[in-house]
């Protein structure tokens, strides 16, 4: 991986399902060691990779345990709709107000339950603590200043760096930011022949990770600032807000690029304009 300041001896990947995973093992030369279909239990995995122990890496997992942790934190919404129960009142992802919740179901065994949950969330809670603490010094380690960079974006945290800047890997990569806006899904891809256009095609081509990422920090960008919110207000009389949205994604997927490129932060005005281009002019939208 050429984002690497130092390789790793093994790299692996896993294909998870709820009964089998396909795993494959590679070296920091890129030979498979690995590649097996198996059952998906923590033994056969933890046999299968004994052997490669030292320096393994084994990518994305903090999405798994994040989807773990919505579980639960939808689970208890949920229960108190079954139920009949008035709202919560409360929000139960923040761990200041989780205290009263059990209280808001009067049958013991609902309200067991529902403590249950709450123990599995505080423990995702601290683990996922640790594991985005450790990912940080990582990315630090590995760019320190592209990871500042991204967090100089208004609304872009450190999880959403830390996903920008792993899943871009090298901004070299990518020739034009035309390139890069459509890896990160933030561009309709066209199916041409002989220079016509026939339409679009392969909507799930391309980075997930990003996509998800540039929704996230559009979202964001807005929060607490009413110049950016007029801006969207009026790109959705035009388009719908859902349209809107997605082309304030784009924005901020090119003054990524132009950022990464250019390895100087951008000024929030500057992801406003129709297009920021390597010079750093807007050219009117087409």
């Amino acid at each position: 991986m050429r984002f690497y300041t130092q390789t790793h001896r093994h790299y692996c990947g896993i294909d998870l399902h709820a009964r089998s995973m396909y795993l494959c093992i590679l070296d920091a030369d890129g030979e498979v060691l690995l590649h097996r279909n198996m059952k998906s239990t923590p033994e056969a995995f933890l046999s299968a990779v004994a052997p490669y122990r030292e320096e393994l890496v084994v990518l994305r997992r903090r999405n798994h345990l994040m989807r773990k942790r919505a579980d639960l934190l939808a689970h208890i919404q949920n229960t108190a709709s079954q139920y009949n129960l008035p709202p919560l009142g409360t929000r139960v992802d923040r761990k200041g107000e989780r205290d009263s919740i059990p209280a808001h179901f009067p049958d013991p065994v609902v309200r067991r339950s529902v403590e249950l949950d709450l123990a599995l969330i505080a423990h995702y809670d601290a683990l996922l603590n640790t594991l985005e603490q450790e990912l940080t010094l990582l990315a630090k380690g590995h760019d320190a200043f592209a990871y500042q960079l991204l967090r100089s974006i208004p609304g872009v945290g450190r999880i959403l760096s830390l996903v920008m800047l792993y899943e871009i890997e090298d901004i070299g990569r990518f020739p034009r930011v035309q390139e890069f806006l459509s890896y990160a899904r933030l561009v309709k891809a066209q199916r041409e022949s002989a220079g016509k256009v026939h339409g679009h095609s392969g909507k799930k081509i391309g980075n997930a990770h990003l996509k998800w990422a540039f929704s996230e920090a559009a979202v964001l960008f807005l929060r607490k600032n009413p110049d950016r919110q007029r801006l969207v207000d009026r790109l959705a009389k035009k388009h719908g807000k859902g349209k809107a949205l997605s082309i304030l994604a784009a924005r901020l997927g090119r003054t990524v690029y132009v950022m990464l490129k250019r390895r100087e932060p951008v000024r929030s005005a500057e992801v406003l304009r129709p297009q920021l281009t390597m010079e750093g002019t807007a050219k009117p939208d087409a």
